[in-house]
This record gives C-alpha cells, structure tokens and sequence, in this order.
C-alpha cells in the first residue's frame, strides 16, 4: 500500500472510529424547573416528564433559610419523616449525584413535606453504547475499500499539473456516521 493510501487508511479509521464514540452527558435535572423547590408544586408531575440516568444530578434551588433536602427511605417519604435520612442538604443550590440505578426519595425536613414538597425520582442505568465499531462496521469498511480500489486506477481525470483530488462524504444518518475520504493520485 503507497504512502498516500496508508494516510487515506488512517483518516478513515480516525473518522470512523471518532462518529461511533457517542460522549454521555449527565443532565442536571433541577427540580421544579424555574418555580424551584417550593410549596404547592406538583413534584411528581414534574419527576414524571423526566428520565433520570446513572450520574445525573439532581439540584434544589430554594431559599436557605426556609427549606431544605433530606434524602429518605421510602417510609420517611410516605410518612414526611427525616428519621434514618441519609444525606441532608440546606445551602439553597444542592447539586446531588444520583450514582446508582436505583428509586431515591427526597424531602423538606422542617414540615413542608406535608405541603408537596417531596418527590421521588426513579434513576435508570446508562443505556448501552451504540453498537457499530471500527473494525465491525462493514458498511463503512466496504465503502473506504471501495474508495480505495478507486483510488487506486479506478479514477480518471488527474488535472494538468499531474494531481487528481477528490473529496467523498458518506453519511449514514440512521447509524449517525459521518466519513471523510481523502484521496489524489500524483504523476
């Protein structure tokens, strides 16, 4: 293989194996959206429209010195209970990481939980990541392999100055793959 097809090669592979890396982003979910945490909301309409993943957070923006968090057991969420809590918060902007798949309950603890303000959020683990690889995807190996048989005599077309440049793009948007082939033929 020449010099300019093992660069074309290695461009390929770069392309191709940096469109199947899909970045998980954590979502910070804050609760109540603009209204906060507060009472009178709805909060379990609210959990409801979101999804909740592994090492998403979760904030409650609110007044420090009216409210705060605890995060309950089942029981102290049905029962407006903090006894058993395992994590308080009360800085007004609690951030908290929801790192296990798993129901988490939370609460105010100063009697305002009896006025709606808990909620309950069901954390669901990370989705798989997608599936194509480099080296398994054959749509993409037998589109550069047939770039490269082009690329190598196929093509015509070399301009007066003794170089032929082509440019290809390949997308496949059901699979969300972008590829770049590079490839010129010099005399």
């Amino acid at each position: 293989m020449s010099t300019s097809a093992h660069l074309i090669f290695f461009l390929l592979t770069l392309i191709s194996a940096s469109s199947t890396i899909s970045p998980v982003a954590a979502t910070d979910h804050i609760v109540g959206a603009n209204r906060g945490w507060n009472p009178g909301i709805n909060y379990t309409l609210w959990a409801n429209n979101h999804t909740f993943y592994v090492n998403d957070l979760i904030s409650f923006r609110y007044q420090k010195t009216q409210y705060n968090v605890f995060e309950v057991n089942q029981t102290g969420y049905d029962n407006c209970t903090t006894e058993g809590a395992v994590g308080n918060w009360s800085s007004g902007k609690d951030f908290i990481l929801l790192d296990k798949a798993k129901r988490y309950y939370f609460i105010c603890g100063n009697g305002q939980c009896f006025n709606g303000m808990k909620v309950s959020v069901l954390v669901h683990p990370l989705p798989p990541p997608p599936s194509s690889s480099v080296s398994g995807n054959s749509s993409t190996d037998s589109a550069a392999e047939a770039v490269f048989r082009q690329g190598r005599g196929g093509l015509e077309g070399c301009d007066g100055f003794g170089r032929f440049d082509l440019v290809w793009i390949w997308m496949d948007l059901v699979v969300g793959q972008v590829l770049v082939v590079l490839a010129s033929c010099h005399r």
